[in-house]
């Protein structure tokens, strides 16, 4: 489901799925009849081997955690968003001696606690079904000036959308474009800090 009511085209990925691409924020997302049962989407995140003690997924995790430390303080307080079933990012936030806790709606029977002044979202912006309400809460959880940290492969054309291994997990839903960034800091009150070439995004909310 797309963020707002716009002229979409429809488009191939690398599965059978049917993709849609919004021509206002270009967002590309799959037809909500590929939706897994939420029973499913929680037993294939489970197959993830992420921990502290994977030092693959902490150095994968470091694309985000570097950029954003520069911005960082021992007085801020941070959460983790979409956690997962394995936290780590609230892990290493903390051997910085800045506190970020975890939320994630399937794993973390936790309700955050606003305001905050930092959010990091790794590898779930992906699986929203919702981006427009999962954006507007989100949102609603940082405080003026806090940050929220990416981390989401971009897709950079429908050409190469159609054979993008990114569209091949079942759980992936929702797929952005830098321009769909451009159009969420308008839409929500954002300006871009940091950005790399293809993962990672820097927002404060202003």
């Amino acid at each position: 489901m797309c963020f707002i009511d716009g002229p979409l085209t429809a488009i191939r990925g690398a599965d059978e799925r049917r993709y849609y691409l919004c021509g206002h924020c270009s967002l590309i997302f799959a037809d909500e009849e590929h939706y897994l049962p939420i029973e499913q989407e929680k037993a294939h995140y489970e197959t993830h081997e992420n921990s502290i003690e994977n030092s693959g997924y902490v150095s994968f995790l470091n694309r985000l955690v570097e950029p954003m430390l520069p911005c960082l303080n021992g007085g801020m307080r941070g959460l983790d968003y979409g956690c997962g079933p394995g936290p780590t990012l609230s892990l290493m936030m903390k051997r910085q001696g800045i506190e970020c806790g975890d939320y994630d709606p399937l794993f973390v029977d936790r309700k955050p606690q606003p305001p905050y002044d930092f959010i990091t979202a790794t590898e779930c912006f992906e699986h929203f079904q919702r981006p427009a309400r999962e954006m507007e809460y989100i949102a609603s959880l940082l405080g003026p000036g806090g940050l929220l940290g990416i981390m989401t492969e971009r897709w950079t054309s429908t050409a190469a959308f159609a054979g993008w291994y990114y569209t091949r997990d079942p759980t992936h839903v929702s797929f952005y474009h830098e321009k769909t960034f451009e159009f969420l800091c308008r839409r929500f009150g954002f300006s871009r800090v940091w950005m790399d070439d293809r993962q990672v995004i820097i927002l404060r909310r202003d």
